[in-house]
């Protein structure tokens, strides 16, 4: 691994979190992918050789238990999703140059490999623990089987994780309140025998790696609080019979964050094989026996920015395998502003959305280039069609189909004149930051440098007005010449996230290669002689907009009514229902009262955790007339770096107060239990007086 520029002389991997074998794919899953996927390509597009490997997760007790349910076992049950899943992604154009599972022959021996020279290395001890177990089944209760309260930050949490609090992974044991999920019954703790890898030998050089990690600043940053709270140890095996079997072990099994992760490498060992290591080396990717590996880059969801930035990195430099040079960490989708929820129906699914007609590549341009990649992303129909019909239809495939239309009627394609000066240095820029995008690991900047390409390209036509020179001209012939390398470029440059429409333009430019092998110096290859175009891109009505949201509205009902005495909900159901709001208080105030409270416009000039407090953090707060310094309990629900320079309301003339010994001058407001940081709509200055 180098932090040299992309390219670099070394082989990269990008791999996106595995998708667990255990429900249909909707579009908050394909985030990750299709972002990875776009990643991946613009890569390789700098010079970059890569690879992009993932695979389905097939242990853990989620799908033990769903499966015992069906009355199948839970290698037949995973299966089925896995062979679901490899079908699927193709569809939206993900193209995984090897999609393995964990359960197959490679990962399950290249998991005990990483076990024993874990073992060999000293960094696996055996304790006795304590195990929730159910009384009336007489069976322990592993991971999910186990239900109760976190003791960190008292939320309700499953057994191996506090997935609605404060997101940390939670060792067996730590539950408070263990309830079986097998009967609905309290369950008790009894003494068993486990294996720990000792996670906490390795602080001083997390915290290293971490300063060299590339990615996402939430990947980079969140993980530091966990260090300097002081990192513990973790059990690496699990009291059930799914999953790959702990070496000399008859009765345990590894637990599922162990052998998920390897299969990185398994995947990437598949894919090397078939293609022979002449072409692609695992080994010296993964830098095996010491060896200074290449450019590992990580795609994941945000909610397991621990698993690979603590437990995975440590798991790597113990058995001497190079570490990830980038962790990159996605947000959220959620549907018109609420939370998904399988259960509830309120989901985007995968086939659904093919069903509906629509081409792959829109939704991946949406999921892409609609945000940031930490940034949470919100699917609207409405927002979906705005973002396809003003930049694909208006711009990009305007633009495309207007100057091929008139260079086939006027000059059978591609006239003979070289490109202008100025359309050439356009087209460098774009270029530019594009590559510049990339290696910040911003694909949607990327995805703009195409889309701003094909809007100036659109700008020159309309100025230049070739339908009122001369046909034959000249003048003609250079402005189409012009646009139609532009066309070229933008074919390049939008292929890492519509890989099929630039595929379009490129063949109907009659451009020689290939535009998916392309790098960023094809943005100068010449278009031929070429006919009439297509329509690259399609108008979305208002009327289809209306029929879709009138369908997800009605399925949405119904599931509801369908399950209304339910009380589950997915890990990323943060909707909250009406019947979980606070009542209103019943007691009104005057006029004067409100009066009374200042309550100010201000700007957050800096913020950082406060040493000791898992929820609190320091900011500095500019309110127009001095900067305060304010604790808000937002620790561990915002990213604090990217909260600097937001505007937010404060309440100015709270009373001073001092919480972990640091003063508290004023109040940010917040709206629910996630802290929704209340903001202005307009531009209003630091320091104006909400009214």
């Amino acid at each position: 691994m180098s932090h040299e520029e992309f390219p670099t002389d070394r082989p990269a991997v990008v791999t996106c979190g595995l998708p667990y074998a255990n429900g249909d794919l909707h579009i908050g899953h394909l985030r990750g992918y299709t972002a990875a996927d776009a990643l991946h390509r613009s890569i390789e597009k700098l010079g970059q050789q890569s690879a992009y490997v993932c695979g389905s997760d097939m242990h853990g007790t989620p799908i033990a238990v769903n499966a015992a349910q069906e009355g199948v076992s839970p290698e037949a049950f995973a299966t089925r999703y896995h062979e679901q899943y490899a079908e699927t992604f193709p569809k939206f154009n993900v193209e995984f140059d090897n999609y393995g599972h964990t359960h197959d022959e490679t990962n399950t021996e290249i998991t005990r490999e990483f076990v024993e020279r874990l073992e060999a290395e000293g960094y696996v001890y055996e304790d006795e623990i304590m195990v929730a177990w159910d009384p009336q089944e007489d069976q322990p209760l592993p991971d999910r089987y186990v239900e109760g309260t976190c003791p960190y930050c008292g939320e309700q949490a499953r057994g191996d994780e506090c997935d609605e609090g404060c997101g940390r992974h939670l060792e067996p044991g730590e539950i408070e309140d263990p309830v079986s999920t097998l009967t609905g019954n309290a369950a008790e703790y009894r003494e068993r025998e486990h294996k720990y890898f000792a996670v906490s030998e390795l602080a001083d050089y997390l915290s290293e790696f971490l300063d060299r990690l590339e990615g996402t600043s939430n990947a980079k940053n969140q993980p530091r609080e966990w260090i300097e709270e002081g990192l513990q140890d973790w059990c690496i095996t699990r009291d059930m019979d799914w999953g790959i079997d702990y070496p000399g072990e008859d009765d345990l099994v590894l637990y599922v964050w162990v052998d998920a992760p390897i299969e990185y490498v398994s995947s990437t060992k598949q894919y090397s094989e078939r293609v022979g290591a002449d072409e692609y080396d695992w080994e010296e990717v993964w830098g095996r026996d010491g060896g200074d590996g290449g450019e590992i880059v990580h795609v994941i969801g945000r909610d397991i920015i621990q698993h690979h930035t603590i437990f995975w990195p440590a798991m790597l430099h113990a058995t001497g395998h190079a570490e990830p040079r980038a962790v990159c960490a996605t947000g959220f989708v959620t549907i018109d502003g609420k939370g998904l929820s399988t259960s509830r129906n309120r989901a985007i699914w995968a086939e659904e959305y093919l069903d509906e007609g629509f081409h792959p590549d829109l939704l991946r341009y949406y999921l892409t280039t609609m945000g940031g990649f930490q940034q949470d992303l919100d699917f609207t129909w409405e927002r979906f069609q705005e973002r396809v019909n003003g930049e694909l239809v208006g711009t990009v495939g305007n633009f495309v189909y207007r100057s091929m239309l008139f260079a086939a009627r006027n000059f059978d394609g591609t006239p003979d004149a070289e490109v202008s000066d100025d359309v050439r240095e356009h087209i460098d820029a774009a270029v530019g930051q594009f590559r510049e995008a990339v290696k910040e690991y911003d694909v949607r900047n990327a995805g703009d440098a195409a889309v701003e390409l094909a809007q100036f390209g659109n700008e020159y036509i309309q100025q230049h007005e070739p339908w009122q020179l001369e046909d034959g001209s000249d003048e003609q012939a250079q402005v189409i010449r012009d646009c139609l390398q532009v066309a070229t470029a933008v074919a390049v440059l939008i292929e890492p996230i519509c890989p099929e429409k630039a595929e379009t333009v490129w063949d109907q430019l009659n451009v020689d290669g290939d535009v998916h092998a392309a790098e960023t110096d094809a943005v100068d290859a010449e278009p031929g002689a070429f006919d009439e175009p297509d329509e690259l891109f399609e108008k979305i009505e208002d009327d289809r907009v209306d029929e879709l949201d009138a369908a997800l509205e009605e399925k949405i009902e119904d599931a509801t009514a369908d399950e209304e005495d339910e009380d589950e909900t997915d890990e990323e159901d943060t909707e909250m229902d009406e019947s979980e709001l606070e009542p209103l208080i019943d007691d009104r105030i005057d006029f004067d009262t409100f009066e009374g409270l200042d309550i100010r416009v201000g700007r957050i000039e800096s913020a950082e955790g406060i040493d000791g407090a898992d929820k609190l953090a320091r900011l500095e707060v500019d309110i127009g007339v001095e900067t305060r310094q304010i604790v808000a309990g937002i620790k561990q629900l915002h990213d604090l770096d990217e909260i600097e320079g937001k505007k937010v309301i404060v309440l100015a003339n709270l009373e001073q107060a001092e919480l972990f010994g640091v003063e508290s001058n004023g109040m940010v407001l917040a709206a629910g239990e996630q802290a929704d940081l209340l903001t202005t709509h307009e531009d209003a200055e630091p320091g104006t007086k909400v009214r």
